[in-house]
């Protein structure tokens, strides 16, 4: 299975720290398309845009960014990073990406998620006390509208669908469905169970964070007689790709600490970020992937190896980072850092054969 390295964000409309000046959301949105773009152009494999319903970010609607990245893009592959499903009706989410599908010669991806920001919940008028039950009926209903059509279906928290005619149909192949998992073995379970890929949030920590997590999945995926090892698991993790480790630091750390601080669940309440342990975050044996084109290229050969998985998506920019530096890393992420872990996993993967 080939090894994928693609790039997600927030667009987070956030003050910068170092010249104090507030970017507006028309210049984010722009921005955002941007990042699609020479993505896309340095050969990447995934661009996600992630949802949020705050004023601080301007991803209220990845869909509809997305759709706008397909019209810049050719080859790379649209994602939400994540759909929050428990507060969307998955009919919605199938149509909107059922059409970014077509739009783009069949792209589009879905992450679907419980959500760790949950402001979208009460938004939309759900309780939150229904949070995990809303999420597993709503991830049954988009996995059977994916299925087939029509479809006649029962839950609680929706009308019944009744030989109901859910359009547009994908472009070719179904459209792929991820759970993201923030590192609950309950959830990495119940989608193991499922066969369905696994795309584990990685903030701060050790490298090591997920091994259970990932262990977990695989053993709940055989049990349930799905081919683990034939399951897609993705790492999605914070990270800056700068010209020398110095550089990537340097460069990262201000925003990265500012997006902590003010970005952060509960928003604006968050504490900031020492340089010290974002430091240490950094180090080989940790899980941020900021360094050097080299230093990524290890720490990605080494999720690979601790944990076999085939996919990284690296938020970088985080907190309101200018788009020069932002447009640098992507370039850097992309002509110096994927060939070469794309080799370095063939390599490896030939020698286990």
């Amino acid at each position: 299975m080939a090894f994928e390295i693609g790039i997600t964000t927030f667009g987070e409309v956030t003050r910068d720290p170092v010249t104090g000046a507030a970017p507006s959301p028309r210049r984010r949105v722009r921005e955002t398309i941007e990042q699609a773009r020479v993505a896309d152009e340095v050969g990447l494999d995934v661009f996600g845009v992630g949802e949020h319903h705050r004023g601080d970010f301007v991803g209220s609607a990845p869909a509809v960014l997305l759709a706008a990245a397909a019209e810049r893009t050719e080859r790379i592959r649209l994602t939400s990073s994540v759909t929050v499903l428990g507060s969307e009706d998955p009919v919605r989410v199938w149509e909107q990406f059922a059409a970014i599908d077509l739009l783009s010669a069949g792209r589009a991806e879905i992450i679907a998620g419980r959500g760790s920001y949950t402001e979208s919940f009460p938004l939309f008028g759900y309780d939150l006390r229904d949070y995990g039950d809303l999420f597993r009926e709503k991830l049954d209903l988009l996995l059977k509208i994916r299925e087939r059509n029509p479809l006649t279906w029962d839950g609680r928290f929706r009308a019944p669908l009744v030989e109901a005619d859910i359009a547009p149909r994908a472009d070719g192949a179904a459209i792929p469905v991820w759970v993201g998992v923030g590192g609950s073995p309950a959830s990495a379970i119940s989608t193991g169970r499922l066969g369905l890929p696994m795309a584990l949030a990685l903030l701060l920590g050790p490298l090591s964070y997920h091994r259970q997590t990932v262990d977990l999945y695989r053993a709940a995926a055989e049990e349930a007689g799905h081919d683990a090892d034939a399951l897609p698991v993705s790492i999605n993790a914070h990270g800056y790709v700068g010209r020398t480790s110095q550089d990537a630091r340097d460069v990262m750390y201000p925003y990265f600490a500012k997006g902590m601080a003010e970005n952060n669940h509960q928003r604006g309440k968050g504490q900031r970020l020492p340089r010290a342990a974002f430091d240490a975050q950094s180090s080989p044996n940790a899980g941020l992937l900021v360094g050097s084109a080299q230093e990524v290229v290890d720490k990605l050969l080494a999720y690979h190896e601790l944990y076999g998985v085939n996919r990284t998506i690296i938020q970088m920019g985080f907190g309101g980072m200018p788009q020069k530096d932002h447009l640098d890393a992507i370039e850097r992420l992309g002509t110096e850092v994927a060939p070469v872990v794309r080799r370095g996993v063939a390599a490896l993967e030939a020698r286990a054969a």
